[in-house]
C-alpha cells in the first residue's frame, strides 16, 4: 500500500473514503488509533493508504475532486 494523503482532518478522511468506495478502490486509514490516543489534538496525523496498483487512479480521483493540494508528494 502507498500513502495517498496524510492529514488530521476527519472530514477529509471521510470524503476520501467515500470517493474510494465509489471507485471500488481498496484503502486503509492508518494511525487512527494513535491519533485517538494523543487526545485528537493533532500530533499524529492519519495516513490514507491505497493499493500500489491503484495509486495512479486514486490520485486522479482526488485531483478531479479539487483536492490535489492534499496529495502526498504532489507531482
Amino acid at each position: 500500500m502507498e500513502e495517498l494523503v496524510r492529514t488530521n482532518d476527519v472530514v477529509l478522511i471521510s470524503f476520501l473514503e467515500s470517493l474510494m468506495k465509489d471507485a471500488g478502490i481498496a484503502y486503509l486509514v492508518a494511525d487512527q488509533s494513535m491519533s485517538i490516543l494523543d487526545g485528537s489534538i493533532g500530533i499524529m496525523p492519519r495516513r490514507f493508504l491505497v493499493e500500489s496498483d491503484q495509486i495512479v487512479q486514486a490520485r486522479r480521483i482526488v485531483t478531479d475532486a479539487g483536492l490535489a493540494a492534499e496529495l502526498k508528494d504532489r507531482k
